[in-house]
């Protein structure tokens, strides 16, 4: 089949907001650069996409292959065959010129569809280690875009493929220019998806009472879950701590500009953004991450000086000293930010624009 020379991409993603929202950022950059884009996305990525009306999606549900039981395997095995056929008849119907596969199960699939209708493809990986279906993808792909260049899992035969092109987050991050905070308190921002939200919900007020107890002044917003608000209220309002308790919210940088600390897990989207905007934080990886990517985000960051990791096991011993030694000396806090200025992914969309523009119109 030829490859089509037209305006049209497809961009594949699913799952978690690592995956989702770097596809919905890419999405808006390259439709305001006159390209005609679709998300193809999993149910999961609906419940996070479905809310935006300035992108089309088209649902396409896949699964990983990489369970334990048999029964489960096969299952799997049969989904994802028929989400290559569905995603060879979406493809077909499209016809488009180019399709970015975000990473995660949910673009694996579609990816595959795309080589098999001889229409290039270009995998994003975020993380410092790539992931399972990047690394099955990396043979066949057009170009690896990479948010960091010491991620792990390259094969050197590839790395004529790899374009360093930073983290593609929202570009309001990306000119995001926090003031300084000037306050006696500590404002601490707490932030998570709904596991994270849940777990932190379960032990951070614990901490949070230690700090009261010191006679450290905090002021917390914390992302909750809806079935924990009313218990983090009363806690809060038992430590007479000064909060705010939010779920999901479009203007994270309202709160990134009050903010001067905060916990989060590791996720490359979440830190991303918080290094980028120049917010020192707490980054306490999520045990269960897959291989471990979490992990190896947060030692990277640690090393780099960009925040602090603390494993999830630990929290309970090293979290509280870690707050009170910055409220005693918040210069920690700026050395941190003086560190994230060595980052900056303000030309991420530059250099994506310029590779879709040769894949598209000079290589072909």
């Amino acid at each position: 089949m030829k490859i089509f020379k037209n305006n049209k991409i497809l961009i594949a993603t699913g799952g978690t907001g690592g995956h989702v929202f770097p596809a919905y950022s890419l999405a808006k950059n390259l439709i305001k650069n006159n390209y005609e884009v679709k998300i193809v996305t999993d149910q999961r990525g609906f419940k996070f996409l479905g809310k935006y009306k300035d992108v089309k999606l088209i649902i396409n549900n896949s699964t990983t292959i990489f369970k334990k039981k048999i029964i489960n395997i096969i299952f799997s095995i049969f989904i994802i065959c028929f989400s290559y056929f569905k995603s060879l008849f979406i493809l077909y119907r499209a016809q488009p010129s180019l399709v970015f596969g975000m990473g995660g199960h949910a673009s694996f699939p579609f990816c595959l569809a795309a080589k098999t209708l001889n229409i290039p493809f270009i995998i994003y990986e975020n993380n410092l280690l790539l992931g399972k279906s990047n690394r099955i993808l990396m043979p066949l792909a057009s170009k690896i875009f990479l948010a960091y260049k010491d991620v792990e899992g390259i094969k050197e035969k590839f790395k004529t493929k790899v374009v360093i092109t930073g983290n593609i987050i929202r570009e309001e991050i990306l000119n995001f220019n926090k003031k300084k905070y000037l306050s006696e308190e500590l404002n601490i921002l707490v932030l998570g998806g709904s596991q994270a939200a849940k777990s932190f919900g379960e032990f951070l007020p614990k901490i949070f009472k230690q700090c009261i107890e010191e006679n450290i002044k905090i002021k917390v917003f914390q992302q909750c879950i809806e079935s924990q608000k009313n218990k983090l209220e009363e806690e809060y309002k038992n430590l007479d701590i000064s909060f705010e308790l939010f779920n999901f919210t479009n203007n994270i940088l309202e709160y990134f500009s009050k903010s001067q600390l905060t916990i989060t897990r590791s996720g490359s989207s979440v830190t991303a953004e918080l290094i980028n905007c120049k917010i020192p934080f707490i980054s306490i990886p999520y045990p269960y991450s897959a291989d471990g990517h979490q992990d190896k985000n947060a030692t990277y960051f640690e090393k780099k000086g960009y925040s602090f990791s603390i494993k999830e096991n630990e929290v309970n011993e090293k979290l509280f000293p870690l707050i009170k030694s910055i409220y005693k000396d918040k210069e920690i806090l700026n050395k941190i930010i003086e560190k994230q200025k060595n980052h900056s992914d303000i030309e991420v969309f530059f250099k994506i624009n310029n590779e879709v523009k040769n894949l598209i119109y000079e290589k072909n």
